[in-house]
């Protein structure tokens, strides 16, 4: 489980850090991430890790005193990643920079597929080691972050409250659409493809239907609903 007070290392050399140290960590990162894939997040254990990467268990606990830790070593490279590449967003309507941060994020995470699958279950339900813990709050705000700027920086950005409320909205559009890709076994996963063909076409009617005063509200209500209900506080990001 994913503790509170797990501090996380930042990718790359930390302060001090030989560049020896750095190639250490990285090789037993790789290695975690490949056994984790491989064997499951629960049948995989440290000892097994160092035991591939052929290093003695105090030299991984020096990089990785915990599973999580390597987990939430995931987290901050796939979230800083996508932040950087998201930076390219092109300047257009709201709908299209959506598309563009969906895109984005599966082509981010397309490397690390097998590894995420494996930890499907306890990224959409372990309120400890999931997507919506304390623990990875980090992560969470940097990815929702971009689907805010996708609507309120868009040429056709609604006024706000409404402006960020529907860009945290579309933030769960794409953790469900990721989650329909970690599970897609179609033919190079065809059906994805085609979700986000059809979510496309669907996104100029519901820019039409934010023009009516009851779906404003009701998105509002919404955003408030699923950050109480998923975050625990309907005030925070």
């Amino acid at each position: 489980m994913f503790t509170k007070n797990v501090k996380l290392r930042k990718r790359g050399r930390p302060p001090g850090q030989t560049p020896q140290g750095a190639a250490a960590r990285n090789h037993l990162y790789t290695t975690a991430l490949q056994l984790i894939a491989a064997r499951g997040y629960d049948a995989t254990t440290l000892r097994e890790i160092a035991a591939t990467a052929g290093v003695s268990v105090g030299l991984l606990y020096r990089y990785f005193p915990s599973k999580q830790a390597i987990v939430i070593a995931l987290y901050d490279e796939l979230s800083a990643e996508y932040a950087r590449q998201a930076e390219a967003m092109p300047a257009g309507k709201w709908r299209d920079r959506f598309i563009f941060a969906l895109r984005t994020s599966l082509r981010v995470l397309a490397p690390h597929q097998v590894a995420l699958r494996a930890l499907t279950p306890a990224l959409v339900g372990d309120p400890d080691e999931g997507i919506f813990s304390d623990s990875t709050a980090f992560s969470r705000i940097r990815v929702q972050k971009v689907f805010e700027d996708a609507v309120t920086g868009a040429g056709d950005a609604p006024t706000r409250p409404l402006a960020g409320a529907l860009g945290r909205v579309l933030y769960l559009i794409h953790l469900a659409v990721l989650l329909w890709w970690l599970l897609d076994k179609s033919t190079n996963q065809r059906a994805t493809t085609a979700l986000i063909a059809l979510t496309r076409q669907l996104l100029p009617s519901a820019a039409l239907t934010l023009r009516v005063p009851p779906v404003r509200r009701f998105v509002i209500a919404v955003d408030e609903l699923v950050r109480e209900a998923l975050v625990g506080n309907p005030a925070s990001a």
